[in-house]
């Protein structure tokens, strides 16, 4: 009696995607390969038919939904169009990761591990260069209209700040991968950390606006923001990218202090403390059960804490023309081995308070 087999297997993927003949019971039996990326196998799906002339014709009649699946896989892989249908890998979309070692735990972090991350909210890099006074000033005299049109309306002052946040990533990125492709050369480890940080700005952004709604006047505001500083960062990052890298470090700080204010007005009471969005639980792995506005704001002002270090450290490795990260500049004897006379390591204070005393303390 004829029957029709529909065989599926999973064997460590090679690089095959098509249509491949095999040889069974003396048939060649077509044999659709697909490519499943996260695990890196392949599946075989194959149909064939043993000789037709043990029983008559319209008893072996398949089935409609077996015949219906075997057509489409047929036109699958006969009808398959390069660079028009989509590629198996685009059916496997990457998922943000955290930028902290920290989050990325086999167990889901409470408050109290939000809480207990060393970022050192108050430290501030004092200017030592004539570049370092020109970032801080133009970071100071860009928080004095966000501090005026804002006020204490946090989320909405959040989502501002993000999005201009995520933009000296992706520059600098940019740029250094098309400086990278000038010299021919590595471009010293500096793209991929600077992509994560963008993208890890832009899940801060989206992370905030599950937590409010916009005006149609606050996203003009929005745009008109972000198409002002990027021509501005743009043109910093290529005369400068020392002092670029510096103004980003400045405005971390900046960032830092707005959130510690954010979080003392939810512990007053003038905040609601409500529960996370599920976006925030994923990305951060915070605790499902118990994870509040609260910790996003935690976590957040992590990161920022990190970025803050980063463009710090960047700007000092620019300074000292050590640009390759794989040179350790970590070492006992760092100050001998890298002196430079406007870096005096560690050349941090703990009064960024004072800097931004505005932003710590916003007038009601």
């Amino acid at each position: 009696m004829n029957a029709a087999y529909l065989a599926s297997s999973r064997i460590p993927l090679g690089r095959t995607l098509g249509v491949i003949p095999c040889v069974l019971k003396h048939q060649t039996v077509p044999m659709l390969v697909t490519v499943s990326a996260p695990r890196r196998t392949i599946s075989f799906f194959s149909a064939w038919k043993e000789p037709a002339s043990s029983k008559p014709e319209n008893v072996l009649n398949d089935p409609p939904s077996l015949k219906l699946h075997r057509e489409r896989l047929r036109k699958q892989a006969d009808e398959r169009i390069p660079g028009v249908d989509r590629p198996e890998e685009l059916k496997h979309l990457h998922a943000p990761e955290p930028i902290r070692h920290e989050f990325m735990v086999d167990h889901p972090l409470k408050t109290s591990d939000l809480e207990s991350l060393d970022i050192y909210p108050t430290a501030h890099r004092e200017p030592a260069t004539l570049s370092d006074r020109v970032a801080l000033t133009t970071v100071k005299l860009l928080r004095k209209p966000t501090d005026w049109f804002f006020k204490k309306k946090y989320v909405h002052r959040a989502v501002m700040l993000e999005t201009v946040a995520a933009v000296p990533g992706m520059v600098g990125a940019m740029l250094r991968h098309l400086k990278s492709l000038r010299y021919m050369q590595h471009d010293g480890g500096w793209i991929s950390h600077l992509l994560h940080e963008a993208e890890n700005e832009r899940m801060h952004l989206l992370t905030w606006m599950r937590l409010c709604q916009p005006s149609l006047f606050d996203r003009a505001l929005v745009c008109s923001v972000q198409f002002v500083f990027f021509d501005l960062f743009f043109l910093f990052y290529l005369t400068s990218p020392r002092t670029a890298h510096r103004l980003v470090g400045y405005l971390e700080e900046e960032a830092i202090i707005s959130y510690t204010a954010f979080l003392k007005e939810i512990d007053e009471g003038r905040i609601p403390n409500t529960k996370a969005p599920q976006i925030a639980i994923e990305y951060w792995n915070l605790d499902p059960a118990t994870a509040t506005l609260r910790d996003v704001v935690l976590a957040v002002r992590a990161d920022e804490a990190l970025h803050r270090d980063v463009n710090h450290y960047f700007s000092d490795r620019l300074l000292l023309k050590k640009e390759d990260l794989h040179e350790d500049l970590h070492t006992a004897d760092w100050k001998q081995n890298h002196a430079h006379p406007n870096l005096q390591m560690p050349h941090t204070t703990n009064d960024a308070d004072k800097v931004f005393r505005k932003s710590a303390a916003p007038s009601v």
